[in-house]
Protein backbone atom coordinates (compact mmCIF):
# COMPACT_ATOMS: atom_id res chain seq x y z
CA UNK A 1 0.00 0.00 0.00
CA UNK A 2 1.29 3.43 -1.44
CA UNK A 3 0.42 6.36 0.89
CA UNK A 4 1.26 9.92 -0.49
CA UNK A 5 1.28 12.49 2.09
CA UNK A 6 -0.34 15.56 0.50
CA UNK A 7 0.50 18.04 3.32
CA UNK A 8 1.11 18.81 7.06
CA UNK A 9 -0.73 21.89 9.15
CA UNK A 10 2.20 24.52 7.75
CA UNK A 11 0.97 26.86 11.09
CA UNK A 12 2.02 23.48 13.47
CA UNK A 13 4.25 23.95 15.84
CA UNK A 14 6.06 21.07 15.83
CA UNK A 15 5.73 20.61 12.06
CA UNK A 16 4.16 16.97 12.50
CA UNK A 17 0.46 17.17 12.87
CA UNK A 18 -2.00 17.27 11.56
CA UNK A 19 -1.30 15.34 8.20
CA UNK A 20 -3.45 14.21 5.35
CA UNK A 21 -2.62 11.62 3.19
CA UNK A 22 -4.17 9.59 0.56
CA UNK A 23 -4.11 5.57 -0.23
CA UNK A 24 -3.71 5.93 -3.82
CA UNK A 25 -4.90 2.25 -3.68
CA UNK A 26 -8.35 2.46 -1.75
CA UNK A 27 -8.63 5.77 -3.07
CA UNK A 28 -9.26 7.04 0.42
CA UNK A 29 -7.74 9.81 2.58
CA UNK A 30 -6.38 9.35 5.78
CA UNK A 31 -6.54 12.11 7.99
CA UNK A 32 -3.75 12.85 11.04
CA UNK A 33 -5.53 15.08 13.45
CA UNK A 34 -6.26 15.90 17.66
CA UNK A 35 -8.23 12.62 19.04
CA UNK A 36 -11.93 14.15 19.44
CA UNK A 37 -12.94 13.81 22.95
CA UNK A 38 -15.26 15.96 24.34
CA UNK A 39 -17.97 14.01 25.23
CA UNK A 40 -20.45 16.53 23.80
CA UNK A 41 -19.55 17.34 20.59
CA UNK A 42 -19.15 13.41 20.11
CA UNK A 43 -22.57 12.82 21.26
CA UNK A 44 -23.96 15.05 18.02
CA UNK A 45 -22.37 12.43 15.61
CA UNK A 46 -23.29 9.27 15.11
CA UNK A 47 -20.00 7.38 15.50
CA UNK A 48 -20.22 3.57 15.24
CA UNK A 49 -17.84 1.51 17.25
CA UNK A 50 -15.57 0.67 14.76
CA UNK A 51 -14.69 4.26 12.98
CA UNK A 52 -13.11 7.34 15.45
CA UNK A 53 -12.78 11.17 15.16
CA UNK A 54 -9.88 12.85 14.64
CA UNK A 55 -10.24 17.16 14.13
CA UNK A 56 -8.42 19.05 11.67
CA UNK A 57 -8.02 23.22 11.11
CA UNK A 58 -10.04 24.13 8.16
CA UNK A 59 -6.61 25.73 6.43
CA UNK A 60 -6.04 21.72 5.80
CA UNK A 61 -8.79 22.04 3.57
CA UNK A 62 -6.51 23.14 0.68
CA UNK A 63 -4.69 19.79 0.34
CA UNK A 64 -7.41 17.52 -0.46
CA UNK A 65 -7.80 20.51 -3.36
CA UNK A 66 -4.09 19.44 -4.13
CA UNK A 67 -5.30 16.16 -5.14
CA UNK A 68 -8.07 17.80 -7.65
CA UNK A 69 -5.22 19.63 -9.43
CA UNK A 70 -2.94 16.57 -9.70
CA UNK A 71 -5.20 14.56 -11.27
CA UNK A 72 -6.39 17.17 -13.67
CA UNK A 73 -2.66 18.11 -14.64
CA UNK A 74 -2.16 14.17 -15.26
CA UNK A 75 -5.13 13.86 -17.97
CA UNK A 76 -2.89 16.69 -19.99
Amino acid sequence: MALRKLGKDPESPSGGSPTIYLDEEKDNYLVQGWKVEDIERLRQMDIPGHESVVEIPRRMVQFFLEVKKYDEDSDV
